[in-house]
């Protein structure tokens, strides 16, 4: 069965959701240390979560970026991460889902969270036809996400170390079973109507 273009596939359990951010390891290590981000973590500035291992392994190159050293599995409430999609608006202007780009530009400056559909990605990082979630959170919903969502954070650069050597070592069937088992993310309608799922 084909995938649809737009889903949300994650690890996740009746609470909580993974979601994965890559930081360098003054930042990195302290929050997996500590279980929450260090006073050097901006909470100013928009923060971006991915559900996605595989999508973070493509942004951070697998924790071989500078800067993205070390890679955080983020494990957040379910109630927190809803409430940010309900809260959202896309990135950039869709004709016939947005009444017009004067009511998104309107959306975007007052919503606490924007999110973007990226291709999703294989072992290998080559884009895949369906797309994976990203989840910018700002203001309100960056403050939510450091103080209140967050049940634990851990750093799993050995596992993404351990895959892309499997990856580069061509065994591919070792690679797959050591992914997280992310499954398609029971939503309710209006959780995605208006971000285009």
């Amino acid at each position: 069965m084909d995938e649809p273009r737009h889903r949300i596939r994650a690890l996740y359990t009746a609470s909580t959701v993974t979601v994965y951010q890559a930081y360098g390891p003054q930042i990195g290590v302290l929050a997996a240390r500590e279980g929450a981000f260090p006073g050097a973590w901006k909470r100013d500035r928009m923060t971006w979560i991915k559900p996605s291992f595989l999508w973070m392994m493509y942004r951070c190159g697998w924790g071989a970026k500078a800067g993205q050293e070390t890679v955080l599995a983020v494990e957040i409430t379910r109630d927190g991460f809803e409430w940010a999609l309900r809260h959202s608006c896309l990135s950039h202007y869709v004709p016939g889902l947005h009444a017009d780009r004067e009511t998104w530009q309107r959306e975007v400056r007052r919503a606490p969270a924007r999110v973007q559909w990226d291709p999703e990605r294989d072992l290998h990082l080559r884009a895949l036809p369906h797309r994976s979630l990203q989840l910018g959170l700002s203001g309100e919903a960056t403050r939510s996400y450091a103080d209140e969502w967050i049940v634990s954070i851990n750093d799993v650069t050995p596992l993404a170390h351990e895959i892309h050597a499997l990856v580069k070592a061509r065994d591919l069937d070792s690679a797959t079973r050591l992914l997280p088992q992310e499954r398609p993310y029971p939503s309710e309608e209006d959780l995605l109507a208006h971000l285009g799922g």
